[in-house]
């Protein structure tokens, strides 16, 4: 694109300029979109795939500040040094500050990673610990019912006990009133 920029001229020029900007702009907006993506992707295909979006990244800056010189120097009569150090310049604090941009970007990405990995294995912790609980509490739930089997057993025993206790005082009180009514124990 570059080299067509330098062969042409007036409004062939501006036209193709309109259109690189707006396919550089679609650019972007597809990079950003993929980056979006990749933030839920596992660590390791991410990381690979955050390395391929840097480069295009940066090959669609390389590609921007081609379109731009070329623009710039057919539009423009030959600088003197003074203006080239100073696009230089500008040149490289743009470069600075984007690669500045890159590096926190992806510190938050790594972060983000490590971030989303320690709240998975709390998760998974946390889901053991429900699973041994709930193993414990049935345990604990069979255990009471065995109990409560006993104990209603043993207060059957008990009733049945007492029942034939009563029986006996009872004939034990109408053998001594028998007793105490027979004619032949005087």
């Amino acid at each position: 694109m570059p080299d067509r920029l330098l062969k042409c001229q007036g409004e062939e020029k501006k036209r193709l300029v309109r259109t690189f900007d707006e396919r550089h702009g679609e650019a972007v907006e597809v990079l950003q979109g993929m980056e979006q993506e990749l933030i839920g992707v596992p660590s390791s295909y991410r990381n690979a795939m955050s390395t391929r979006l840097r480069l295009f990244r940066r090959d669609l800056g390389k590609l921007q500040r081609e379109v731009k010189s070329s623009d710039l120097s057919s539009t423009r009569p030959a600088e003197g040094a003074y203006g080239i150090y100073s696009s230089q310049n500008e040149h490289s604090t743009q470069l600075q500050s984007q690669r500045a941009l890159l590096i926190q970007g992806h510190e938050h990405l790594n972060n983000a990673s490590q971030s989303i990995e320690r709240s998975q294995r709390i998760a998974a912790e946390t889901d053991q610990i429900g699973v041994d609980i709930i193993e414990e509490l049935g345990e604990q739930r069979e255990q009471l019912d065995r109990t409560r089997d006993r104990v209603s057993g043993i207060g059957k025993v008990c009733r049945h006990k007492a029942l034939i206790g009563k029986l006996w005082r009872h004939k034990a009180l109408i053998e001594k009133m028998m007793i105490w009514t027979d004619p032949r124990s005087d």
